[in-house]
């Protein structure tokens, strides 16, 4: 069985994305495959996104922001865009793939509360849609 590729969009690709991947690839390790990337990428993962993820105990090595360029030759299964401009601004992908929109706060420029508060609604909320899109029983393996 080949597990599903999940890209989770959003404008500058340095926060709620970001730790959205992070949250699906730990979360639904060996059950999807989760990358992001940003219609107009920041130059670094937010610095709050980051520690959020630590604090969590989530892995944030190798996260850093990709222009949605960068994977779209990358075979797909569904798109989850985070924000409302990254929804209105997605590209058209070489295939058709199905999308989501699961719209999360912005906490940039926020205390740590802020980054912790989305960081724990996108694990709530982020990881039965994906599932339910793909078709997939939570917690099964």
């Amino acid at each position: 069985m080949t597990i599903p590729t999940v890209l989770v969009l959003c404008t500058g690709n340095s926060c709620r994305s970001q730790m959205g991947e992070a949250i699906l690839n730990h979360d639904l390790a060996g059950r999807v495959r989760a990358l992001s990337a940003g219609t107009v990428p920041q130059p670094k993962v937010a610095d709050g996104a980051i520690e959020a993820l630590a604090l969590a105990g989530l892995p944030t090595a190798g996260l850093y922001p990709k222009l949605i360029d960068t994977v779209l030759d990358t075979p797909i299964d569904l798109v989850v865009s985070v924000c409302d401009n990254a929804k209105e601004s997605c590209p058209i992908f070489p295939r058709p793939v199905k999308r989501i929109h699961v719209p999360f706060h912005d906490p940039h420029g926020e205390p740590l509360e802020s980054f912790v508060a989305v960081r724990d609604e996108i694990r709530r909320v982020l990881v039965p849609a994906v599932l339910a899109a793909l078709g997939l029983q939570e917690g099964a393996q």
